[in-house]
Protein backbone atom coordinates (compact mmCIF):
# COMPACT_ATOMS: atom_id res chain seq x y z
CA UNK A 1 0.00 0.00 0.00
CA UNK A 2 1.65 3.12 -1.27
CA UNK A 3 1.14 6.10 1.17
CA UNK A 4 2.36 9.38 1.48
CA UNK A 5 3.88 9.30 4.81
CA UNK A 6 3.51 12.95 5.64
CA UNK A 7 0.00 13.30 4.83
CA UNK A 8 -0.85 10.16 7.64
CA UNK A 9 -2.50 9.95 10.74
CA UNK A 10 -2.16 6.29 12.53
CA UNK A 11 -5.23 5.55 14.81
CA UNK A 12 -3.94 3.14 17.60
CA UNK A 13 -5.85 1.49 20.05
CA UNK A 14 -4.67 0.74 23.49
CA UNK A 15 -2.95 -2.63 24.46
CA UNK A 16 -4.90 -5.27 26.04
CA UNK A 17 -6.62 -5.29 30.18
CA UNK A 18 -7.76 -7.10 32.34
CA UNK A 19 -11.15 -6.03 31.38
CA UNK A 20 -10.35 -6.59 27.97
CA UNK A 21 -9.32 -9.95 28.75
CA UNK A 22 -12.61 -10.40 30.61
CA UNK A 23 -14.95 -9.04 27.95
CA UNK A 24 -16.22 -6.15 30.15
CA UNK A 25 -17.18 -2.44 28.81
CA UNK A 26 -14.10 -0.46 29.93
CA UNK A 27 -15.65 3.13 28.88
CA UNK A 28 -14.24 5.52 31.52
CA UNK A 29 -12.77 3.07 34.18
CA UNK A 30 -9.07 3.26 34.40
CA UNK A 31 -7.33 0.06 34.43
CA UNK A 32 -3.56 -0.53 33.35
CA UNK A 33 -2.74 -2.96 30.46
CA UNK A 34 -2.21 -5.79 31.96
CA UNK A 35 1.01 -8.38 30.76
CA UNK A 36 0.06 -9.02 27.45
CA UNK A 37 -1.06 -5.92 26.87
CA UNK A 38 2.56 -4.53 27.72
CA UNK A 39 3.76 -6.50 25.14
CA UNK A 40 1.28 -5.46 21.90
CA UNK A 41 2.27 -1.81 22.40
CA UNK A 42 6.00 -2.81 23.00
CA UNK A 43 5.99 -4.83 19.97
CA UNK A 44 3.89 -2.15 18.34
CA UNK A 45 6.28 0.88 19.51
CA UNK A 46 9.47 -0.75 17.83
CA UNK A 47 7.82 -1.48 14.61
CA UNK A 48 6.34 2.38 14.49
CA UNK A 49 10.31 3.39 15.34
CA UNK A 50 11.33 1.30 12.37
CA UNK A 51 9.32 3.29 9.49
CA UNK A 52 11.29 5.36 7.37
CA UNK A 53 9.47 8.24 8.57
CA UNK A 54 9.04 7.35 12.04
CA UNK A 55 6.00 9.76 14.01
CA UNK A 56 6.26 13.53 14.82
CA UNK A 57 3.54 13.77 17.24
CA UNK A 58 1.45 11.58 19.50
CA UNK A 59 -2.25 12.36 21.06
CA UNK A 60 -2.92 10.49 23.63
CA UNK A 61 -6.33 10.04 25.43
CA UNK A 62 -6.33 10.54 28.98
CA UNK A 63 -7.07 6.76 30.81
CA UNK A 64 -3.86 5.15 31.68
CA UNK A 65 -4.29 2.28 28.55
CA UNK A 66 -4.04 4.71 25.99
CA UNK A 67 -1.23 6.96 27.43
CA UNK A 68 0.49 3.46 28.79
CA UNK A 69 0.49 2.42 24.61
CA UNK A 70 1.28 6.03 23.60
CA UNK A 71 4.70 6.21 26.31
CA UNK A 72 5.62 2.59 24.06
CA UNK A 73 5.06 4.37 20.65
CA UNK A 74 6.28 7.93 21.79
CA UNK A 75 9.95 6.22 23.70
CA UNK A 76 11.48 4.73 20.49
CA UNK A 77 10.32 7.94 18.42
CA UNK A 78 12.14 10.41 20.65
CA UNK A 79 8.91 12.34 21.08
CA UNK A 80 6.46 14.06 23.96
CA UNK A 81 2.77 12.63 24.43
CA UNK A 82 -0.21 15.29 24.32
CA UNK A 83 -2.95 14.14 26.13
CA UNK A 84 -6.49 15.00 24.58
CA UNK A 85 -9.58 14.14 26.83
CA UNK A 86 -11.60 14.27 23.75
CA UNK A 87 -10.15 10.95 22.54
CA UNK A 88 -11.61 9.30 26.13
CA UNK A 89 -13.55 6.03 25.52
CA UNK A 90 -17.65 6.07 25.56
CA UNK A 91 -19.20 6.67 28.49
CA UNK A 92 -21.62 3.83 29.35
CA UNK A 93 -23.00 5.22 32.21
CA UNK A 94 -24.36 2.63 34.79
CA UNK A 95 -23.21 -0.34 32.02
CA UNK A 96 -19.69 0.63 32.72
CA UNK A 97 -17.92 -2.85 33.61
CA UNK A 98 -20.66 -4.73 32.98
CA UNK A 99 -20.19 -7.97 30.30
CA UNK A 100 -20.52 -6.98 26.93
CA UNK A 101 -21.88 -9.93 25.69
CA UNK A 102 -24.87 -9.44 28.05
CA UNK A 103 -25.84 -5.76 26.98
CA UNK A 104 -25.56 -6.54 23.18
CA UNK A 105 -27.41 -9.26 23.91
CA UNK A 106 -30.63 -7.32 25.32
CA UNK A 107 -29.44 -3.57 23.68
CA UNK A 108 -28.62 -4.96 20.35
CA UNK A 109 -25.00 -5.29 19.13
CA UNK A 110 -23.93 -1.75 18.51
CA UNK A 111 -25.11 -0.96 21.58
CA UNK A 112 -26.48 2.20 20.13
CA UNK A 113 -29.49 2.63 22.17
CA UNK A 114 -27.52 1.85 25.58
CA UNK A 115 -29.60 3.99 28.15
CA UNK A 116 -27.77 6.59 29.67
CA UNK A 117 -24.96 5.82 27.67
CA UNK A 118 -22.98 8.72 25.67
CA UNK A 119 -25.27 8.86 22.22
CA UNK A 120 -22.30 7.58 19.38
CA UNK A 121 -23.15 11.05 17.37
CA UNK A 122 -21.31 12.67 19.98
CA UNK A 123 -18.64 10.20 20.36
CA UNK A 124 -18.23 10.90 16.60
CA UNK A 125 -18.50 14.71 16.85
CA UNK A 126 -15.55 15.23 19.46
CA UNK A 127 -13.30 12.73 18.14
CA UNK A 128 -13.30 13.59 14.61
CA UNK A 129 -12.64 17.35 15.88
CA UNK A 130 -9.39 15.78 16.85
CA UNK A 131 -8.84 14.17 13.91
CA UNK A 132 -9.14 17.41 11.53
CA UNK A 133 -6.92 19.54 14.50
CA UNK A 134 -4.29 17.43 13.13
CA UNK A 135 -3.84 18.50 9.99
CA UNK A 136 -2.08 21.46 10.75
CA UNK A 137 0.51 19.00 12.18
CA UNK A 138 1.42 16.86 9.22
CA UNK A 139 3.75 19.21 7.20
CA UNK A 140 6.14 17.72 10.16
CA UNK A 141 5.59 14.26 10.14
CA UNK A 142 2.87 11.75 10.43
CA UNK A 143 0.56 11.79 13.94
CA UNK A 144 -0.72 9.12 16.00
CA UNK A 145 -3.85 9.25 18.01
CA UNK A 146 -3.96 6.39 20.59
CA UNK A 147 -7.87 6.00 21.33
CA UNK A 148 -10.37 3.25 22.03
CA UNK A 149 -12.22 0.40 20.15
CA UNK A 150 -15.37 2.00 19.78
CA UNK A 151 -14.00 5.36 19.00
CA UNK A 152 -11.75 4.25 16.57
CA UNK A 153 -14.66 2.02 14.80
CA UNK A 154 -17.18 5.00 14.93
CA UNK A 155 -14.69 7.51 13.39
CA UNK A 156 -13.76 5.12 10.48
CA UNK A 157 -17.29 4.40 9.79
CA UNK A 158 -17.75 8.31 9.26
CA UNK A 159 -14.77 8.63 7.05
CA UNK A 160 -15.50 6.02 5.36
CA UNK A 161 -19.84 4.70 5.04
CA UNK A 162 -18.44 2.11 2.74
CA UNK A 163 -16.98 0.10 5.50
CA UNK A 164 -18.90 -1.75 7.68
CA UNK A 165 -21.36 -1.13 10.55
CA UNK A 166 -18.85 0.10 13.25
CA UNK A 167 -19.66 -2.74 15.45
CA UNK A 168 -18.59 -4.83 12.79
CA UNK A 169 -15.21 -2.98 12.29
CA UNK A 170 -12.63 -5.07 13.87
CA UNK A 171 -10.26 -3.13 16.22
CA UNK A 172 -7.83 -5.78 17.96
CA UNK A 173 -6.42 -4.38 21.02
CA UNK A 174 -2.77 -2.84 19.90
CA UNK A 175 -4.02 -2.28 16.31
CA UNK A 176 -3.41 0.70 13.98
CA UNK A 177 -5.83 2.23 11.31
CA UNK A 178 -3.94 4.69 8.77
CA UNK A 179 -5.53 7.67 7.50
CA UNK A 180 -4.53 9.87 4.67
CA UNK A 181 -5.23 13.42 3.93
CA UNK A 182 -5.88 13.42 0.62
CA UNK A 183 -6.66 16.72 -1.83
CA UNK A 184 -9.82 15.71 -1.61
CA UNK A 185 -9.86 14.86 2.44
CA UNK A 186 -9.64 12.34 5.03
CA UNK A 187 -9.28 8.54 3.48
CA UNK A 188 -8.98 5.77 5.39
CA UNK A 189 -6.04 3.50 3.83
CA UNK A 190 -5.85 0.45 6.42
CA UNK A 191 -7.88 -0.93 9.20
CA UNK A 192 -6.94 -3.20 11.82
CA UNK A 193 -3.48 -3.39 11.16
CA UNK A 194 -1.10 -5.08 13.71
CA UNK A 195 2.97 -4.70 14.43
CA UNK A 196 3.81 -7.23 12.00
CA UNK A 197 1.70 -5.36 8.93
CA UNK A 198 3.50 -2.39 10.26
CA UNK A 199 6.87 -3.71 10.08
CA UNK A 200 5.42 -4.93 6.22
CA UNK A 201 4.86 -1.01 5.70
CA UNK A 202 8.49 0.06 6.75
CA UNK A 203 9.89 -2.78 4.81
CA UNK A 204 8.43 -0.72 1.53
CA UNK A 205 5.75 -3.73 0.91
CA UNK A 206 2.02 -3.74 1.16
CA UNK A 207 0.69 -4.78 4.18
Amino acid sequence: MAQHDHQVVYLVRHGRTALNAQGRLRGHLDPPLDEVGHQEVLALGDAFAGLPMRPARIVSGPLTRTQETAAAIATPCGIDIAIEPRLVDRDYGLWTGHPAEELRARFGPGLADLPGAEPLEDVVERVRAVLDEQAAHLRHGPVVLVAHDVVNALLLRALDPGLCPPHHIAQRTACWNAIELASSGWRVRTVDGDAKALETLAAGTSP
